[in-house]
């Protein structure tokens, strides 16, 4: 299988401090398991149905990858800190 790419879409954030606290875990874990953050931020521009919400890119080797970076002890201590602060949407899709 190819690259995998993370698309990571925040559909809302209701406490910006625990945001902040699960980013301070989460960056490292996943780079630690082999993430390549590509973009994140508020976009640009959006079309359609698009919102302007966070928006997180990240590539991977592969969705074994993706997902053992995901299970990680690190990026789940991560997830702790987030404590259902924010809802989000994670897309995996294969680079072409």
């Amino acid at each position: 299988m190819s690259k995998v790419l993370q698309v990571v879409i925040y559909k809302s954030i209701n406490d910006e401090e625990k945001l902040a606290a699960y980013a301070e875990l989460a960056g490292p874990a996943m780079k630690a398991a082999g993430a390549k953050f590509l973009a994140r931020g508020i976009p640009l521009a959006v079309k359609e149905e698009g919102q302007k919400t966070r928006t997180v890119v990240v590539e991977w080797e592969s969705l074994e990858a993706a997902n053992a970076g995901y299970n990680s002890d690190g990026y789940q201590e991560a997830l702790k800190k987030l404590d259902g602060s924010a809802i989000r949407e994670f897309r995996y899709v294969e680079m072409v």
